[in-house]
């Protein structure tokens, strides 16, 4: 009999993650503050619960999509958390922390007999409906073992090691260099635009050379080109992931002479569009800065 898997956060990325669980079998016990959410997620076929102590009162293994560290530690840690459940025995913190926050949640759990898989997720909204996200782990590895069959109806799991904080550290670089990439693609496109080439054209070019990036193959065509900018990843969290890695560097005595300035970038854009906003907008804001340039496809170009 496929194990009943408790899941607390239905968010944008939290919501398609559990509803692949459900595709595979996996019967969820959830919760989630915003009933609207918990209430799509019974439709789709979970049990909902009326408290995070619930969830980890009826089940092993609880996990968690979590919007920032300070929220997931109080969801692991505070009154009424996860500590407090009577059958929990795992925490797989699918959320973006930083390593230090993840070994902190991890020795406050094994205080109360639980044990912590930090697993963060890269892959986008998109990923996350499609189960194509990389699921970076690590813990106990008899638990990788336990859990990789149900972690691969999210993504493709990669066990990072046993040693907590590492799946979390093994983010916050991918996103560095997403972040890296996504910065640099846009300040190449308003140059670009500004100098009169083709943006499809340079979408081409650029994936077929050494310039290519995830910015230039799928963000940049799917949402920026399109002038939608709904790419499915909000400002705020990117902003929160550079800050995290860049802190982390430092913690190690490395210095992120390239991070700081991309930082301010993404400061400015959430400074600018505020914390629901769309991560695609930062082009806009160079844009502006460049005259009022646009980075927009031919097939999208406004009628004379």
């Amino acid at each position: 009999m496929t194990e009943r898997l408790g899941f607390i956060g239905l968010g944008a990325m939290g919501a398609p993650m559990a509803k692949r669980l459900l595709g595979g079998g996996y019967p969820l016990l959830a919760f989630d503050q915003n009933p609207v959410a918990l209430q799509k997620l019974v439709d789709a076929g979970a049990e909902a619960a009326g408290s995070v102590k619930e969830v980890a009162d009826n089940v092993e293994c609880v996990l968690v999509s979590l919007p920032t560290p300070d929220v997931v530690k109080a969801v692991a840690l505070g009154a009424g958390g996860v500590c407090e459940g009577s059958r929990v025995k795992t925490f797989i913190d699918l959320s973006t922390t930083g390593p230090r926050m993840a070994q902190s949640v991890a020795e406050g759990l094994a205080k109360h007999g639980i044990t912590q898989m930090d697993s963060p997720v890269s892959g986008g909204v998109g990923g996350a409906e499609k189960g194509t996200l990389a699921v970076m782990v690590a813990g106990p590895e008899p638990l990788w073992d336990r859990y990789k069959p149900a972690l691969s109806f999210i993504g493709k799991p990669f066990f990072v090691g046993e040693t907590a904080g590492h799946g979390q550290m093994m983010k916050l670089l991918n996103n560095y260099l997403s972040a890296t990439a996504m910065v640099a693609t846009a300040e190449a496109f308003v140059v670009g635009a500004k100098a009169g080439l083709d943006a499809d054209v340079m979408v081409d070019v650029i994936c077929a050379g050494s310039g290519m990036n995830t910015a230039v193959r799928d963000k940049f065509p799917k949402s920026v080109l399109t002038r939608t900018f709904d790419y499915g990843f909000r400002t705020e969290l990117m902003h929160k992931d550079v800050k995290l890695a860049i802190e982390e560097a430092e913690a190690l005595g490395v210095p992120m002479w390239l991070g700081q300035p991309m930082r301010q970038w993404w400061s400015l854009a959430l400074q600018r569009g505020g914390t629901g906003e769309d991560f695609t907008h930062i082009v806009r804001y160079m844009e502006e800065m460049a005259g009022g340039v646009e980075v927009r496809s031919r097939k999208n170009a406004p009628k004379e």
